[in-house]
């Protein structure tokens, strides 16, 4: 969501009727981390959870241009306020007291992923914006999975995984070939699951030290894999002639 370029030109009506969904998912969130108290269990993790959500909704108003999100997108902001709860249990690594808690929600979190496109494709409402808002939600997801894993025990190289994105696109602001769009791969969405579940599955209190290390390594080779292949291929299409 952080990375769209032009603002449209949004009626003020249109935008109000955004902000409102929006802020209704806010006070979803709010309800939840006063059901979870474990995860938001101080003012700094209610701090990062609303700073979070505020973030994202905020991008949601400013670059939706329609009005009312319709349903495929609700089910994206859905994913955000659980995405907020997860960026919130970070804090003082309130998430380890209830990680079983923490995990049920990033599982609950990458469930909708299917969900709100399958939605989209329902109701003949995919968008370029919802592609995107859908992404950057992974990218962050997998970024506090990251996160989560370096504060319980791996070193700082595993928060490569969830960097890589971000460098892949800062990148992009010193090579404009890799800015250029991509084609569909099966390849690319399975690699990004595939994060997600093996990070998931290290985190968890029944998973040793050496078996986390190795889920978050295949995570890390399977993506340096995955963007070395769409590297190559923006490379080789740019000068092609």
């Amino acid at each position: 969501m952080s990375l769209f370029t032009n603002t449209p030109t949004i009626p003020a009506t249109k935008r109000w009727q955004t902000a409102m969904e929006v802020v209704l998912s806010g006070i979803a969130l709010g309800l939840s981390g006063w059901w979870l108290p474990a995860l938001l269990s101080g003012p700094l993790n209610w701090g990062l959870a609303l700073s979070c959500f505020a973030l994202v909704g905020g991008l949601v108003i400013t670059y939706w241009p329609y009005g009312p999100l319709g349903w495929a997108n609700r089910v994206t902001l859905a994913r955000a306020v659980l995405v907020a709860l997860a960026a919130g249990a970070l804090a003082n690594q309130a998430f380890m007291t209830a990680v079983w808690s923490w995990l049920a929600i990033a599982v609950l979190a990458l469930v909708l992923d299917g969900v709100d496109g399958w939605v989209a494709r329902r109701t003949q409402s995919a968008s370029s914006f919802g592609a995107r808002f859908d992404m950057e939600l992974d990218a962050l997801l997998i970024m506090l999975l990251c996160v989560g894993l370096w504060l319980e025990s791996l070193g700082g190289w595993v928060l490569l995984i969830g960097g890589m994105r971000y460098l892949f696109v800062a990148a992009g602001w010193r090579f404009a070939w890799l800015t250029k769009p991509l084609f569909a791969s099966m390849r690319r969405k399975t690699v990004c699951v595939w994060q997600v579940v093996a990070l998931l599955l290290a985190l968890t209190p029944l998973t040793s030290s050496l078996a986390a290390e190795i889920l978050a390594l295949s995570a890390l080779l399977s993506l340096i894999y995955s963007f070395g292949v769409d590297a190559w291929w923006l490379y080789r299409q740019a000068h092609a002639h």
